[in-house]
């Protein structure tokens, strides 16, 4: 009888959190960067309607060029199609109210790497999402157990940390706070599967695996650059060729934004405080001049119009 009660249970518990998977089907960005451009066009593909949140017209204008540029170079490289281009867009809505995000199902916070200004977007968020919806930051250094403190719902707030490209890594990292309840964590989880995402979960920490494990990398990259052992070029030939990596340390630099790799230092460099993640004097320099990668037309190196390195 036990096992039976047990049994029924069980099933009980697993209809609930495939039900409640099955209620994602409207999500929010707020942020409408590179981040969040490639997160609305990822969940989209998917068959997801996507609300996309941005502080004003102009920045959200932008977004929306760059994103409709984006998907146009893949169209020319044979990797999407013109119909396929225009079911995405369609299934993306883009506004500058944040009282918009209210029938939405799950809210991804995209925004700039700086603690106080994600706890204000989810302090925000919290009082106007409707009670059952999910809030997720895509933070990929900072501590979601504090920003849940400022909401009353830290039982669904969860970390999703997306890699840039977005549409094309398969991973995510799936960030549980102190008090995240294993239904959230499931729920999620689900939903990255029905995107097309591995989901590996991680324990809170700072950098969580694979930031922590990259800022080095591309740390040293950049004192072997500024000492003058090898070019910027021959440096990511020799990792792509050397260790079959698919982009050099500096070209992936240049793909992340130099300010976001030196927020991702910067606040492992002052949490950890361990010599690898000190910020290099060479991006420091790079961002001051906001030459920030491919974003912007230059970085490590310097990218035509479609993205292109051209030196």
């Amino acid at each position: 009888m036990d096992e039976d009660r047990l049994n029924i249970e069980e099933y009980i518990r697993q209809s609930k959190i495939n039900n409640q998977s099955e209620l994602i089907n409207h999500v929010s960005i707020i942020g409408a960067g590179v981040m969040g451009q490639g997160i609305a066009q990822t969940i989209s593909s998917a068959g997801i309607d996507v609300l996309i949140i941005e502080k004003d017209e102009t920045q959200l204008a932008k977004a929306k060029e760059e994103l409709s540029e984006t998907i146009d170079r893949e169209i020319k490289r044979w990797a999407m199609t013109a119909s396929e281009k225009k079911a995405i867009m369609s299934r993306i809505q883009w506004s500058t109210v944040i009282a918009d995000i209210k029938e939405s199902d799950l809210i991804i916070e995209a925004i700039d790497e700086s603690l106080e200004s994600k706890k204000a977007i989810f302090k925000a968020v919290d009082e106007i999402a409707k009670h059952e919806a999910i809030l997720v930051s895509n933070t990929s250094t900072l501590s979601l157990t504090k920003i849940a403190e400022v909401t009353k719902r830290a039982d669904r707030i969860i970390g999703m940390h997306f890699l840039n490209p977005v549409p094309k890594v398969p991973l995510v990292e799936l960030v549980k706070a102190l008090e995240t309840s294993n239904l959230t964590v499931q729920t999620v989880r689900e939903f990255a599967t029905r995107i097309g995402k591995t989901a590996v979960e991680v324990y809170e920490y700072p950098g969580f695996v694979t930031t922590r494990a990259i800022v080095p990398l591309l740390n040293e990259a950049m004192y072997i650059l500024l000492e003058g052992v090898a070019t910027a070029k021959d440096i990511d030939t020799a990792m792509k060729l050397g260790y079959n990596f698919q982009y050099g340390p500096l070209e992936m630099a240049d793909m992340m934004g130099l300010d976001e790799v030196l927020a991702w230092m910067e606040t492992l460099w002052k949490t950890l405080g361990e010599p690898r993640y000190r910020p290099n004097p060479i991006i420091r320099k790079l961002v001051r001049e906001k030459k920030l990668g491919r974003k912007t037309g230059e970085g490590f190196y310097k990218y035509d119009s479609n993205g292109k390195i051209i030196s």
